[in-house]
């Protein structure tokens, strides 16, 4: 599948943090407890995603070679005063505002340091897209709202989190994805809902030399089936197998050994 354009991407992050910032001011609670990241609060995963946002537009603006220590970063924790909707929303706008607007005018090609080998604004945008994509889940389930994301967006996420998967293991061999790779298991995620030009099907086999992945529709040794919303939240941790729009279908036991192990980030 072609990647999406610099500019999708842009437009995707300022979207994203619009909805946000809409379960901000949905008057949910912002201490309660986000079930997919039990150790924060709904206010914990907002002030968490703003800042990495924020760290993401010092790098991009200064053109960084080498990484910003997050705590040197004004307002990267956000506002002062916690359990305050109105302040947190605020941060939250001021903070697309300044990333969307860095990443824009960089353009895809700036050179910017990373921490995946892969040193341009492209990156970051990608990156950034997705960060926010699956936080925004996490923030709907704590709110109790409903989530639903574009197809090409979902789409590309799990491209990416498949992309960020092989580079951990070659890069980061102490990680728990070090520990898929096998004899030739097969997995299969199919999304029972999408148009047939997006091809939101994936072949993921666990090779000797680490995990191989295409786009496409064979047999595997285990396979996901459902929405592709569901497929994403799914093989991102954030939905239960179990869950009833769900289906897997063969050793269920191998899609439980990858998702305890693709826990990077």
């Amino acid at each position: 599948m072609t990647r999406l354009t610099h500019d999708r991407y842009c437009d995707e992050i300022a979207h994203q943090i619009g909805l946000l910032r809409s379960v901000i001011t949905s008057g949910a609670d912002l201490t309660a407890t986000v079930p997919t990241c039990p150790d924060w609060s709904l206010e914990d995963l907002v002030r968490h995603t703003g800042g990495a946002l924020r760290w993401v537009d010092a790098l991009v603006r200064t053109r960084a070679e080498e990484n910003i220590p997050v705590e040197s970063i004004p307002l990267a924790g956000g506002p002062e005063k916690r359990n305050d909707p109105t302040a947190l929303d605020a941060w939250l706008a001021e903070t697309g505002e300044l990333v969307v607007a860095a990443v824009r005018e960089a353009g895809p090609d700036a050179k910017v340091w990373s921490w995946a080998g892969i040193h341009n604004t492209a990156f970051w945008a990608r990156r950034m897209t997705h960060e926010i994509t699956v936080h925004r889940a996490d923030a709907t389930l704590a709110a109790g709202l409903p989530y639903d994301v574009a197809p090409e967006i979902a789409a590309d996420a799990i491209d990416e989190w498949l992309e960020i998967v092989a580079f951990v293991q070659k890069a980061m061999p102490e990680d728990n994805a070090s520990e898929l790779r096998g004899t030739g298991q097969t997995l299969h995620l199919h999304a029972t809902d999408s148009a047939p030009e997006l091809d939101a099907e994936w072949f993921i086999e666990l090779a000797d030399e680490g995990v191989v992945w295409r786009r496409g529709h064979e047999k595997a040794t285990v396979a996901l089936r459902g929405p592709l919303t569901s497929v994403l939240l799914a093989f991102y941790r954030r939905l239960p197998l179990d869950s009833p729009e769900l289906e897997v279908l063969g050793e269920r036991e191998l899609l439980e050994f990858w998702l305890e192990r693709a826990t990077f980030g």
